[in-house]
């Protein structure tokens, strides 16, 4: 009887064990960890990369709806970075044994110190350092990748920053995606028809603080003879300062575009009905501006 109920009880201890769950091959592991906020609130957007002892990537994702992160490994050491936005990042070194549950336990996350804003005033777009690319999708399956080469800005941060305005005009005939027949095309009628629509402007008034250094700019963006309301997704990266010792400050952004919004709207399809050009564009904006004057 007592053999019985001892091996009731080592089945209900497996049945019950994090393991249970997750296949393991025999050589592996499993690594896990919760991360939470100083008031002990579930961090849903944290972001972990587990790397081995030379730094090369294992595996990476995201927490899950409670702050969780679970993943199988090869039996080793390990070092694990979280990182979430507007907290200061966690690292930690562990060891993951075969068939066994390597916790971290419950991490804690220190809000960051946001960095420093610049001063009011104008600044301008430093186009030798900054960048407007996008991403396209080629027939369904390939990403066409391109940049516009010339363009020019200026942004007049108020105080407080939500009070700025920035205006940008790109060269649309300086769109580049390393094949000359293409931008030959992109640059026609059929596109962008640069002969009728020489510059794309975009404009600006509305800047919104969305905690962290994470802001929301949302302006007129005028393309091909139509104005449409868009907002770059956009995190400031701080202030730096260049070669001659002036003062720099620089974001990178994001935003989509769609094809139709501004009536670029080449249809040609191959014979299985798919459009040469994807509906929708991905614009990375890499910018570094510095103060005027």
């Amino acid at each position: 009887m007592i053999g019985r109920w001892l091996g009731s009880r080592t089945n209900r201890v497996q049945r019950t064990s994090p393991l249970a769950a997750v296949l393991t091959p025999p050589s592996a592991g499993v690594l896990a960890c919760r991360v939470l906020d100083p008031v002990n609130e579930p961090v849903r957007h944290a972001e972990f990369a587990v790397t081995d002892t030379m730094g090369r990537p294992v595996v990476s994702g995201g927490a899950d709806p409670f702050g969780s992160f679970m993943t199988t490994v090869p039996a080793g050491e390990y070092r694990i970075a979280v990182s979430a936005e507007g907290y200061t990042p966690y690292r930690a070194t562990t060891q993951v044994a075969e068939s066994s549950l390597a916790s971290l336990g419950d991490v804690t996350l220190q809000v960051a110190r946001p960095p420093e804003l610049p001063e009011p005033g104008d600044w301008e777009i430093e186009s030798a350092h900054s960048s407007i690319g996008f991403t396209a999708r080629h027939i369904g399956m390939a990403r066409i990748h391109g940049q516009f080469k010339s363009f020019a800005g200026v942004i007049r941060l108020g105080e407080p920053l939500e009070r700025s305005a920035m205006h940008v005009v790109i060269d649309a005939a300086s769109i580049d995606t390393n094949m000359r027949m293409r931008d030959d095309h992109l640059r026609s009628a059929d596109f962008l028809d640069v002969a009728k629509f020489p510059t794309l402007e975009f404009y600006s008034e509305r800047f919104v603080h969305k905690g962290g250094n994470r802001w929301a700019v949302t302006g007129a963006l005028s393309l091909h003879g139509v104005t449409r309301t868009v907002t770059l997704d956009t995190e400031y990266l701080g202030l730096g300062n260049g070669m001659e010792g002036e003062v720099r400050a620089a974001c990178r952004a994001t935003t989509e575009l769609h094809r139709d919004d501004f009536t670029v709207s080449w249809q040609t399809m191959l014979a299985r009905g798919i459009a040469v050009v994807g509906p929708s564009i991905k614009v990375d904006l890499d910018v570094q501006v510095v103060r005027k004057g």
